[in-house]
C-alpha cells in the first residue's frame, strides 16, 4: 500500500521526502517573515508542494497566501490540505465540486511526549487506544494526526474553532481506518460522518479524510479509493 491510497481518484497529492527543496514567491516570503530555519524549510517545501499539486489539477498559481488563522487561502472552486513534519511533506487538492473537503496530517511515528496524550485524548479514546494490539505504531501519535486532519477538514467549513476533545475517535486496526464523531451541537451536515484512512510509510504517520460530495452536488456518493 502506498500513500496515494489514502485518497480517492480526482484528489491530487504531492509529497517530499527527507530531503526538502522549492522556493517560495515574494509574497509567500513576506508572509513566512522571520522564522528559524527549520520552520522555514517546511513551510518552502509544503507551498512547493501545493503549488505543484495547484498545477497538476489545472489551477496553477504563482503564490499561495495564508488567512487570518494561518489556513492556505486556496484558489476559488478548490479545497486542500498542506502537511510537513520533520522529513515529510505532502499537499492534496481536488475540486471543490467533486469533494467537500480535505484534511491530511504527517507526523513522525513515536510516541507523543510525556503528558500530551492526556491533552489530547477524551477519556473514551484512551479506553480504546489500550484495547488496540500492541506493535510498532503509536498509537497515541496516530490519534494526535487524525485529530490533526480532523481540524484541518473542520476550519474551512465552519472558520471557527474545534477543540481535541470535541471530537471522539475510533480507530479500527484491522482496516486501517477510523471514524470521528463531532460532540458539538451545530456544524454543517457534512462533517456528520467524518472517516478517514491511516498508515505507516517508513517513519512516518500519515493520515487523511476526504468529504463526500461538493458545492454543487444535491446527491453525495462515497468517493472512490485507488486501493
Amino acid at each position: 500500500m502506498t500513500i496515494s491510497n489514502l485518497l480517492p481518484f480526482g484528489v491530487v497529492f504531492v509529497q517530499q521526502e527527507e530531503s526538502f527543496s522549492g522556493s517560495l514567491s515574494l509574497e509567500e516570503e513576506k508572509a513566512l517573515g522571520g522564522a528559524v530555519l527549520k520552520r522555514r524549510m517546511e513551510f518552502t517545501a509544503g507551498r512547493t508542494c501545493a503549488r505543484s499539486a495547484l498545477e497538476r489539477l489545472g489551477t496553477p498559481v504563482s503564490s499561495l497566501l495564508r488567512g487570518p488563522a494561518r489556513e492556505p487561502l486556496w484558489p476559488s472552486g478548490v479545497v486542500g490540505s498542506i502537511t510537513h513534519c520533520e522529513g515529510y511533506c505532502a499537499a492534496a487538492v481536488a475540486y471543490q465540486e467533486r469533494f467537500a473537503g480535505i484534511g491530511i496530517d504527517a507526523e513522525v511515528n513515536e510516541p507523543l511526549p510525556e503528558g500530551t496524550l492526556e491533552l489530547v485524548a477524551r477519556p473514551e479514546e484512551l479506553e480504546r487506544l489500550g484495547r488496540l494490539p500492541a506493535g510498532s505504531l503509536c498509537w497515541d501519535r496516530l490519534l494526535f494526526s487524525i485529530k490533526e486532519s480532523v481540524y484541518k477538514t473542520w476550519y474551512p467549513l465552519t472558520k471557527s474553532w474545534l477543540g481535541f476533545e470535541e471530537a471522539s475517535v475510533t480507530i479500527d486496526s484491522n482496516q486501517q481506518t477510523f471514524q470521528v464523531d463531532l460532540l458539538i451541537r451545530d456544524y454543517p451536515e457534512i462533517l456528520s460522518h467524518l472517516r478517514g484512512r491511516y498508515l505507516v510509510e517508513g517513519r512516518h504517520i500519515l493520515t487523511a479524510i476526504v468529504l463526500a460530495g461538493g458545492a454543487s452536488s444535491g446527491n453525495l456518493q462515497e468517493p472512490v479509493f485507488r486501493g
